[in-house]
C-alpha cells in the first residue's frame, strides 16, 4: 500500500514538473532575449551651414559606458550649391579626427540628398565622440589657362539638415549592482530618452520624504544629458512604476512596500539612513530610507552629489549625522581658466574654439570683468589678413591683428563691455582667421596653418546680483548663487498624478540651475500660516479650491480667481471669458504676502490638469524664452501670454563705493594711497613734535 502511494506521488510530481518546465524555459528564454536584445539609439544632428570653398562642421555624440556597441551608421542629409563642380568638389567625414569616408556631393533638383555610411568601431570612444564634416566645394572649373583660382567664395556652400542622424546599434551590459553603476544607468541616454527612469515616493508623502526626493531629483536632473526630458515623480504602487528600468525610491522605512522590506531589514540600517541598490523584477531600484527624518534628508543630499555617487562602488551606503555629503560652495567672483591644457586649432581660414562658463542664474556680469588671452600661431600666414576675434555669447568684444613678430607669444587683453546684459551661463568664443598667401595655388593641408590658445588664458569674472522679482530672472529667487534659497513648497492635502508631475516639472529645472546640494527646501500643507512661511521663497501649487494659501491670497494675484466659477476672471491686462478662465493655467510671481522682501510663485489653474499645464512652462530651459514679466497664461493650444504687472523700477546708479569695491585694481590703489597719506601725516606730526621739542630746548 505504501509503495503504491509513493509511486502515485512520484508520477504526480513528474507530471507537475513536465507542465511547468516549458513555462519556466519560456520565461528564461524571454528574460535572456530581453537581456541580449540589440537596441537602437538615434542621435540627431543639428542644422549646419558650411560657407566657402573649404569649410568644416563639427558635432558631438555620446556612447554610454554600459553599451556594447555593434554598429554605428551615419545618415547624412545635405544639399550642395547648384553651382558645384562635381569632379572638383568633395566632402570628407572624420570621426575623432580620423577620416573614414569621402564622397562627391550630388547636385540635382531634389530638396536634399541622403548619404548612408557605416562609422568604423575602432575609431569610436567611450563617452564623447566628434564627427567632422569637411567640405571642399568648388564652383569654378579650372581651365588650362588658370594657374590659380578663388577657393573661398560665398557661392560655395553645403547645407547639413537636422534630419541627419546617427543610429547606434548596441547591447547593454548587465548592471553591476553598485550605486555608481546604477547612477550611470539611471541617467543614461537610452534610459532618459525612453522614459524608463523615475523618482518614487509614498502616497501622501511626509515633508521629509518630499524634501529628500527633491534633493535627489535636483542632482539627477543636473546630470541628465537630455535636459528637455523631465524625470517623473511617481507614487509607490502606480502602475507605470513597473515599466521603468531604473527608479529611486525615497521613503521612511515604515512607508516602504513589503517587497522592498523583505530585501532591506530595519536591522541593516543600524539606526542610520541607507542607500541600497536592489532588484525588483526587471526594475533596478536605489532605495533611500531611514527611521529618522533628518537622516533621510541627509541621504537625499548625498544622492544629489554626483561626485560622491561616482565613488560608491558598492551596493549600499550608510549615512549618519557625521557623513560628509555637501558639495563645494560656488565661487561667485573668480578667475576662470579658459582651458586646462591648451587648445590647438589647425587648418586655414576661420577656426573657432568655444569655452562654456558656468555662472548662477541670478548673477550678471559686472564692471571690471576682464579677459586675458595668451596665444601663438604659425609664421607662414598672410599677416595683412589674419586676425583673432573674441566673442561672448556670439557678440564680438574685441579683435587683434596677427603679426610675424608676435607669433611665438602673443597676448590680447580685453575689458568685458558693460552693456552685454549677460546673466547665468555663457560662452566665450575665440575665433582665428588664419589666411594664407595665394590660397588658390596651395593644396589644402589639415595641419597647416595652426593657432594655439595657451593654458594661461584667463577670464577675471566679477558679477552682480539681479534681484528683480520677474520671471525674466527665473529661477531667482528660488535658486540664488547656485543654492536653494529658503524654498517653501505649499501643496494641497489631496494629491494626484498631476500634482506630482507638476512638482517634477518645477524641480527638474530648478535642479539644473542648483550647482550645490546645500540650501533648504521645505514642504508645507496648505494650512501653513505666516509663522511657517515668513522669510521663505514660496512655491504654491494648486487651484483655488484645493490650496488655501492660493485662496487666501487671491487678492494679491495678478490673475485672480472668480470665487463663484473658480476660474480666472478679467483684469486690466486681458479680458477672459468665464469658460476660457477654466481652461488655462497660470504662473504668477508676486511679492510674498507674508514677507514682501521675498517672492511667491503661484502655479495655478481651475483644476489639476491646468496647473500641470502651467508647470510645463518651467520644466526645461528651452521653454524659458516664452516666460517673462510676472504673470503668464497658457492653454492647451500652446498659446502662451506673458504680462508684466509690476511697475519697472528706476535703474539704480552704482555708488562710488560699490564701484571701488568691484574694482580690485582701484581698491588696491586706494589702499596704497591711504597708507601713503597716513605715512605722510604721521611723518609731519613727528617732524612738528621734533621741531617744537628742539625749539623748547633752545629757549
Amino acid at each position: 500500500m505504501k509503495k503504491r502511494l509513493l509511486l502515485t506521488a512520484l508520477i504526480a510530481l513528474q507530471l507537475f514538473l513536465a507542465m511547468i518546465a516549458p513555462a519556466s524555459a519560456e520565461q528564461s528564454a524571454t528574460a535572456g532575449a530581453n537581456a541580449d536584445a540589440t537596441k537602437t539609439y538615434g542621435s540627431s544632428l543639428a542644422n549646419a551651414s558650411m560657407m566657402g570653398g573649404f569649410a568644416t562642421s563639427q558635432q558631438y555624440f555620446q556612447l554610454e559606458s554600459y553599451w556594447n556597441v555593434e554598429s554605428v551608421d551615419l545618415y547624412l542629409d545635405y544639399k550642395a550649391t547648384p553651382l558645384t563642380q562635381d569632379e572638383w568638389s568633395s566632402v570628407t567625414l572624420l570621426i575623432n579626427g580620423k577620416p573614414f569616408h569621402s564622397f562627391r556631393p550630388e547636385v540635382n533638383d531634389q530638396e536634399k540628398q541622403t548619404l548612408t555610411v557605416n562609422v568604423p568601431l575602432e575609431s569610436l570612444l567611450e563617452g564623447s565622440n566628434l564627427l567632422s564634416v569637411q567640405g571642399n566645394i568648388q564652383t569654378v572649373k579650372p581651365g588650362s589657362e588658370l594657374v590659380c583660382w578663388a577657393t573661398d567664395s560665398k557661392n560655395s556652400w553645403l547645407q547639413l539638415f537636422d534630419s541627419s542622424r546617427i543610429a547606434i546599434q548596441y547591447k547593454t551590459k548587465p548592471m553591476e549592482g553598485t550605486i555608481r553603476d546604477f547612477n550611470v544607468h539611471f541617467k543614461g541616454l537610452d534610459t532618459v530618452n525612453d522614459g524608463k527612469n523615475a523618482i518614487v515616493v509614498p502616497t501622501n508623502s511626509e515633508a521629509a520624504e518630499l524634501e529628500a526626493a527633491m534633493y535627489t531629483l535636483s542632482g539627477l536632473a543636473k546630470a541628465n544629458p537630455l535636459k528637455q526630458n523631465v524625470i517623473p515623480v511617481l507614487e509607490i504602487g502606480t502602475a507605470s512604476v513597473k515599466s521603468k528600468s531604473a527608479i529611486v525610491v525615497v521613503a521612511m522605512y515604515d512607508h516602504l512596500p513589503d517587497d522592498i522590506k523583505k530585501l532591506i531589514t530595519r536591522e541593516s540600517m543600524q539606526g542610520k539612513a541607507l542607500l541600497q541598490v536592489v532588484q525588483l523584477g526587471n526594475t533596478s531600484a536605489l532605495v533611500i530610507t531611514s527611521d529618522d527624518a533628518e537622516l533621510l534628508v541627509r541621504a537625499g543630499r548625498l544622492a544629489a552629489n554626483q561626485s560622491l555617487l561616482q565613488q560608491l562602488d558598492r551596493p549600499a551606503k550608510l549615512v549618519d549625522a557625521a557623513t560628509e555629503v555637501e558639495t563645494p560652495a560656488v565661487e561667485i567672483s573668480k578667475n576662470i581658466k579658459l582651458t586646462e591644457n591648451g587648445d590647438k586649432l589647425t587648418g586655414a581660414r576661420h577656426r573657432e574654439q568655444v569655452y562654456f562658463v558656468s555662472m548662477p542664474g541670478n548673477r550678471s556680469i559686472a564692471d571690471a570683468s576682464k579677459l586675458s588671452l595668451d596665444f601663438r600661431y604659425a609664421k607662414n600666414l598672410d599677416f595683412d589678413r589674419s586676425m583673432v576675434t573674441v566673442y561672448i555669447n556670439d557678440t564680438p568684444i574685441g579683435s587683434k591683428k596677427l603679426s610675424a613678430e608676435m607669433a611665438d607669444r602673443d597676448h590680447l587683453a580685453l575689458q568685458v563691455p558693460k552693456n552685454l546684459n549677460i546673466s547665468g551661463n555663457f560662452s566665450v568664443k575665440v575665433a582665428f582667421d588664419l589666411e594664407m598667401t595665394n590660397p588658390g595655388c596651395i593644396e589644402e593641408q589639415d595641419q597647416m596653418p595652426w593657432a594655439y590658445v595657451d593654458k594661461e588664458s584667463m577670464l577675471q569674472l566679477h558679477t552682480r546680483d539681479r534681484a528683480d522679482l520677474l520671471l525674466d530672472n527665473y529661477p531667482y529667487p528660488f535658486v540664488r548663487d547656485g543654492s536653494y534659497n529658503q524654498v517653501a513648497v505649499v501643496l494641497p492635502k489631496d494629491r494626484d498624478a498631476y500634482l506630482y508631475q507638476s512638482l517634477a516639472n518645477v524641480f527638474n529645472l530648478l535642479g539644473q540651475f542648483a550647482q550645490t546640494n546645500t540650501g533648504d527646501i521645505g514642504f508645507y500643507s496648505d494650512d501653513a500660516g505666516e509663522n511657517e512661511l515668513s522669510g521663505k521663497q514660496i512655491i504654491a501649487i494648486g487651484s483655488y479650491e484645493n490650496n488655501r494659501v492660493i485662496q487666501s491670497n487671491n487678492d494679491s494675484l495678478f490673475f485672480q480667481f472668480d470665487p463663484n466659477s473658480k476660474g480666472f476672471h478679467s483684469n486690466e491686462k486681458m479680458s477672459i471669458d468665464i469658460d476660457y478662465g477654466k481652461r488655462v493655467g497660470a504662473l504668477q510671481l508676486i511679492n510674498s504676502p507674508y514677507d514682501d522682501r521675498n517672492g511667491m510663485l503661484a502655479v495655478t489653474g481651475y483644476s489639476p490638469e491646468f496647473y500641470y499645464l502651467a508647470s510645463q512652462l518651467v520644466a526645461s530651459e528651452g521653454l524659458l524664452w516664452k516666460v517673462y514679466g510676472d504673470g503668464v497664461l497658457t492653454d492647451k493650444d500652446g498659446t502662451v501670454r506673458p504680462f508684466r504687472f509690476k511697475e519697472a523700477a528706476a535703474p539704480e546708479s552704482p555708488s562710488v563705493i560699490s564701484d571701488i569695491m568691484d574694482r580690485s585694481d582701484v581698491l588696491s590703489f586706494m589702499v596704497i594711497l591711504v597708507l601713503v597719506l597716513v605715512f605722510v601725516l604721521v611723518s609731519l606730526i613727528l617732524m612738528i613734535r621734533k621741531y617744537r621739542k628742539k625749539r623748547g630746548n633752545a629757549e
